[in-house]
């Protein structure tokens, strides 16, 4: 049986009030699962994440790439599950490693040095552009959209063609 995902969020921020609150409550989620090997291990920024999703009724879990990778087969039925990484490689990993995802959210990837502007809100550079690529090639429905009811930009060959 596969684990009951109803979705799968890359943002740099992980679990904040947009995703936390909006996001959990657009997709019909009863527990956001963080797969981030620094917040695994990081109490601070995992009770600050909790705060925010305790705000919208759901269960949080901070388990790291491999963690997730290994016991996301075991999630039970009841458990709807969003799960949040800070990367499209991070998204990469999981998905080759047979997490079932089918469809990635792409939120907030911030701007940093040697990165290009893609949307307002999404900056890449050659590694993000080649795992984004990686995810789409995989057939799995991948798209930028900021908030629920946003306009979807997919995420595709085109979009992605000025990044170097």
């Amino acid at each position: 049986m596969a684990a009951n995902i109803v979705f799968t969020r890359i943002d740099n921020r992980l679990v904040h009030g947009q995703v936390g609150v909006t996001w959990t409550k657009a997709v019909n989620a009863n527990l956001l699962l963080v797969a981030n090997d620094e917040a695994a291990s990081d109490p601070l920024m995992q009770k600050l994440m909790s705060t925010t999703a305790e705000s919208s009724g759901a269960g949080i879990r901070f388990f790291t790439l491999q963690h997730t990778i290994d016991i996301i087969s075991k999630a039970a039925d009841r458990q709807h599950i969003f799960i949040v990484v800070k990367t499209p490689q991070d998204c990469e990993k999981l998905i080759a490693g047979g997490v079932p995802i089918k469809t990635v959210n792409v939120g907030n990837m911030h701007f940093a040095q040697g990165k290009t502007e893609i949307t307002k809100k999404v900056y890449v550079d050659a590694d993000d552009k080649k795992a984004l690529l990686d995810i789409a090639h995989k057939g799995v429905d991948i798209y930028i959209q900021d908030y629920p009811g946003e306009k979807k930009t997919t995420v595709d060959d085109a979009l992605l063609s000025k990044v170097q």
